[in-house]
């Protein structure tokens, strides 16, 4: 059953949700705080928007026109909803497609940022994958996996336009291998902890198509006090 909820804290904006699908989580919520947006930008690719919560937070902080391209068609007409509630059809345009052959269609060099929460997990003969085939497509790499995020990244962003995906620490090697092989250079990190003296769950990363190189990493973010409540500084997320 469809239900409508406030964005995890942003008290203005609504979404909606269906438990037997995958439900949009904090990650959500943390990519679209990290990426860069500059006032110059004007197009910016949602891959895999799910029920569009980065897409919607996004017109919290930019102006610029946001297309959100999700495969499946049940969880894309949540994302709709969401969109027609929050009155944010002018800005939000969203695509029921598969994006691995929806970008070769698309112009090249036309989008200034790129944003993807891509599904964590690889595939392999051990996998046990969901019964839910939306869980499944959401999170193991069934249709969409780095690889295909920095390829598509490589032929639809401008030159030194950027590509922010949020994914798991023990990945940052393989991310970094596969957006230099791209033309993506890696300009800047953070890593989100569960709680202080805890290992990282969260790794954030974006890349500048033919950047220069230049590093940086952030401060870390720690999500949750010992009594369990957010930290401040994911409430400041919120306000």
């Amino acid at each position: 059953m469809d239900v409508v909820n406030y964005l995890l804290g942003y008290k203005n904006l609504k979404i909606y949700q269906n438990s037997s699908m995958f439900n949009f989580s904090l990650d959500s919520v943390l990519l679209p705080n990290f990426v860069t947006l500059n006032a110059r930008a004007k197009k910016i690719l949602d891959i895999g928007c799910g029920n569009a919560p980065i897409s919607i937070i996004l017109t919290t902080k930019t102006k610029a026109h946001i297309t959100g391209v999700e495969i499946q068609p049940k969880v894309f007409s949540l994302a709709q909803k969401s969109v027609n509630i929050n009155n944010l059809d002018d800005q939000i345009t969203l695509i029921n497609d598969d994006i691995n052959n929806l970008y070769l269609e698309l112009e090249s060099d036309s989008f200034d940022v790129i944003v993807c929460n891509p599904p964590f997990f690889k595939v392999n003969p051990d996998s046990r994958l969901n019964e839910s085939e939306y869980k499944t497509i959401a999170r193991h790499e069934v249709s969409l996996d780095v690889e295909k995020i920095m390829k598509i990244s490589k032929k639809l962003l401008k030159n030194n336009g950027v590509v922010a995906i949020v994914h798991r620490p023990e990945r940052l090697i393989s991310i970094i291998d596969i957006m230099k092989k791209n033309n993506i250079e890696p300009k800047k990190i953070q890593f989100v902890y569960p709680k202080i003296n805890s290992n990282s769950n969260i790794l954030l990363i974006e890349g500048s198509k033919n950047g220069k190189e230049g590093l940086k990493v952030l401060p870390p973010i720690y999500t949750h006090e010992e009594n369990g409540d957010y930290t401040e500084a994911i409430k400041k997320y919120f306000e």
